[in-house]
Parts: structure tokens; C-alpha cells; sequence
């Protein structure tokens, strides 16, 4: 099946999606109008500053349209992106998309210094155990918690790290940042099956 992945290109290492997602084996388009979501089969919101990205989402007018599209076809968020697919969000509470099961924390492993590379292993049942994942956090999001419709894929420092919902996925690390395609074919396979 030939998959084409949108990415939402508003703020954020939009690029590096678009090449990781073209590494794992699908067509990937930049995303800036509502009316582009429509010929997509899958979209990843990618990091960023959440709240700047908000306030570009609701001026482009792409809220309803993502919500909308988020009820239907995969998504797949990632730092930013992250937040803003959780049902709730602290430090401060912010307007999101509710669509992945999570309570995150925005800002938590501290600033910019504080970032970290790290060799994460797939929690059992992930379909990611026995591959050493690397995990790339820039001032990353915590999950604080995962409710019973979402399953947790990965964890550092006993957090979820990455975490998939129906046909949802969201990561507080940076899988973009590195040449592994394991997490954006996770994705691919989701996008595949929702299809």
C-alpha cells in the first residue's frame, strides 16, 4: 500500500519527520492548510513550543479541521506534538486534542541543558523488544500518567516515554533526530492498519 504521511510543517524539525518518514518507506508531505489533511492517510505533529504552535493552529484555522481529521486517521505527536494530542495538560494547564488517553506535564525534565540522549528497550508486549531504541529529549513533556486506553511502548526513568492509543501514537523524545527508523515505521504500520 502506498502510505502518504503529512507533516504538520508550522513550526518545529519538520524536515527531519519528512526524511525519517521517507527512510521508513512512505511519501511524506509538508502540511500547512486545512484543506491539505484531506489527501493524507496519517499525520505527525512534530516538536516545538506547544503553546506558540496552538496559537498557529487556531490563526491557520487547522483546529477543528485536526481534531476532525484525529476521529478518523492516525496521528503521531512527538514532544510538542505530544502535548498537544493528550487529554490533559499541566505546568500550565493548555488547550489540546484529547484524542490520546495522558496526562503530561509540559517542560518537565527542566531546560534546554537538561536535554539527554538515552538507549531505551521496549517494554514486553511492544513489539519493540530486543531493539535498543535511541530517545533524543530536548526539554521534553513527562507523562504523568497513561489511562486504560493507552498502552505504553516505552519508559525512562519508569515514565512512559512512548505510547500508542487505538490508532494514536505520541513520543516526548526526538525519534527524528536519529538515523533509526523504528519508531516512524511503528507508525507506518499503524497508518497501515487503520487503512
Amino acid at each position: 500500500m502506498h502510505m502518504r504521511i503529512g507533516v504538520l510543517a508550522l513550526q518545529g524539525d519538520f524536515e527531519a519527520h519528512r526524511r525519517a518518514v521517507e527512510n521508513a518507506g512512505a511519501e511524506a508531505v509538508e502540511v500547512r492548510r486545512a484543506e491539505e489533511l484531506d489527501s493524507i492517510d496519517g499525520l505527525i505533529v512534530p516538536g516545538g513550543e506547544s503553546t506558540t504552535m496552538l496559537k498557529l493552529l487556531h490563526a491557520e484555522k487547522l483546529w477543528d479541521k485536526l481534531a476532525a481529521f484525529g476521529r478518523v486517521k492516525p496521528i503521531f505527536g512527538t514532544c510538542a506534538g505530544a502535548i498537544l494530542l493528550a487529554t490533559k495538560v499541566t505546568s500550565p494547564e493548555q488547550e489540546s486534542l484529547g484524542l490520546v488517553d495522558l496526562e503530561v506535564q509540559r517542560n518537565a525534565y527542566g531546560r534546554q541543558i537538561d536535554s539527554r540522549i538515552v538507549q531505551l528497550e521496549g517494554e514486553p508486549g511492544s513489539g519493540l523488544e530486543g531493539h535498543p531504541v535511541e530517545a533524543v529529549f530536548i526539554r521534553a513533556p513527562v507523562i504523568q500518567s497513561a489511562g486504560p486506553g493507552s498502552k505504553v511502548l516505552l519508559r525512562y526513568q519508569g515514565k512512559p516515554v512512548l505510547v500508542e492509543h487505538g490508532s494514536h501514537m505520541v513520543a516526548t523524545f526526538h525519534p527524528e533526530l536519529t538515523s533509526d527508523p523504528t519508531i516512524h515505521r511503528k507508525f507506518l504500520e499503524k497508518v497501515r492498519a487503520a487503512a
